[in-house]
């Protein structure tokens, strides 16, 4: 499907990258997207084997679900909670952290939708997961440009952040001095400030606690960090796959699977699923329920974006530590987890309420968002070879196929009247004429720039 790109977002990203290059900032491009840990963490790796060793003599091998939950947000030992894993100082780079035009165009796509929603009077601008806040401030910025086009609208920016010392991080990017922890630990948001701009910011622990209202939401490398369940198909059914102590090196773990099944194979495996390995996220899923029904309540989108695949896929979980896979039983607590996201589960799990678009890869929502137009004018306003070599490294690293252009994808959830055709006029001369078509949604569909 081709749609003409020449009206609504193409003027939304006409105005924001019609500024020469010298008013971007792009960050430096990496070869290798994951960065070696930081020092001095012997003492957490051993503490965290120490506490899961603990726990399997007490009550058994435990669940992959619950050995990732330990290992990444312990909230003494976590991997999150303790770690800042992110930047050239961390165990990976994500997109936001390569190049600022990568949230530029995410900011782009929010815009657009919120006004192909009608323009409502509130935008509350949700991420989940949200890093070092690159993202976010790249979309503030989106925002601040566009002013005249949100016009008298209530914006409002909410994170939804785990990790203590990444939203200390997300603070001081994102507003300076101008937050503050909150007094009672009851408090829904316990962390609140401002932008330079006056606009607000809240932190919140779980979803469930953001305020309701027309929202958009947005999940990059969120959902990859959820825990998941393993299952193996054995000639007795599924059972589940556990962690257990190596009986041989009662210092090291071992994957076994349950003599016999389990609650979560029980429930969590799909009568007709055809592979023999399967990696269920029921947290992922419990997530999505919660995004869907907020959009169909209140009104918005959502836009995931991580590495995945549609149901295809088997066994993906792995560590990253130091550039390199990395053993995901060796060591807890020194290297991140992480499995494939299956949007094939996503997708089953949103319901048929709202609307799901995708999954596409990265390569084809950034061009069909118009990245190929925007580093045209970036080289074309860029005279210096060294930025000029910079530009092309990141475009390169983001849409390249065997770089991130292939290995990420794009998920939508949007309210089923955004795809619905408008009413058809009444009238006898206007019988005839058939309805308008809905809107494109952007990044999605293959768009024309006129």
């Amino acid at each position: 499907m081709r749609a003409c790109f020449g009206v609504k977002t193409q003027l939304l990203i006409s105005r924001v990258f019609s500024r020469p290059s010298t008013a971007v900032r792009w960050r430096a491009a990496q070869t290798r997207l994951l960065c070696s840990p930081p020092t001095g963490e012997e003492k957490p790796q051993r503490s965290m084997l120490r506490h899961l060793t603990t726990k399997i003599k007490a009550t058994g091998p435990i669940p992959v679900a619950e050995y990732m939950r330990e290992v990444l947000t312990n909230p003494v030992t976590g991997y999150y909670v303790r770690n800042n894993m992110l930047g050239p100082d961390g165990d990976f780079i994500t997109s936001p952290e390569i190049s600022q035009i990568f949230g530029e165009l995410l900011g782009v796509w929010i815009v657009s939708e919120w006004m192909g929603a009608g323009r409502p009077t509130q935008l509350q601008l949700v991420e989940l997961g949200p890093g070092k806040g690159s993202l976010a401030s790249d979309v503030l910025r989106v925002f601040s440009q566009l002013r005249s086009v949100l016009g008298g609208a209530s914006v409002s920016l909410h994170l939804v952040e785990v990790s203590p010392a990444l939203s200390r991080l997300q603070a001081q990017s994102l507003t300076g001095s101008r937050s503050q922890e909150a007094h009672a630990e009851d408090e829904p948001a316990y962390r609140r400030g401002e932008t330079t701009g006056g606009l607000p910011v809240s932190w919140y622990r779980r979803l469930e606690d953001v305020p309701t209202g027309f929202s958009i939401f947005l999940a990059h490398e969120f959902f990859d960090a959820l825990p998941i369940h393993k299952f193996q198909r054995t000639q007795k059914g599924w059972r589940e796959v556990m962690v257990d102590i190596d009986p041989e090196k009662p210092n090291q773990l071992r994957f076994v699977v349950a003599p016999s099944p389990t609650l979560a194979s029980s429930a969590l495996v799909q009568a007709d699923e055809g592979r023999g390995h399967v990696e269920v996220c029921a947290e992922g899923g419990v997530i999505i329920q919660q995004l869907a029904r907020r959009i169909l309540e209140d009104g918005g989108a959502a836009l995931i974006a991580d590495y995945g695949h549609d149901g295809t896929k088997t066994d993906t979980f792995r560590g990253f530590k130091d550039h390199r896979l990395h053993d995901v039983l060796s060591s807890p607590g020194s290297a991140d987890l992480t499995a494939d996201v299956d949007f094939s589960y996503l997708r089953r799990m949103a319901g048929g309420g709202v609307a799901c678009l995708g999954p596409v890869p990265q390569r084809t929502f950034l061009k069909n968002m118009g990245i190929d137009s925007r580093m045209q004018v970036l080289l074309r306003n860029c005279s210096d070879a060294s930025t000029r070599q910079q530009l092309i490294a990141s475009y390169d690293v983001l849409t390249n196929p065997a770089k991130m252009g292939e290995r990420f994808h794009f998920f939508g959830l949007l309210h089923p009247r955004r795809l619905a055709r408008p009413p058809r006029p009444e009238g006898l001369k206007l019988e005839k004429k058939p309805s308008p078509a809905p809107l494109p949604v952007a990044g999605f569909t293959e768009l024309s720039f006129s």
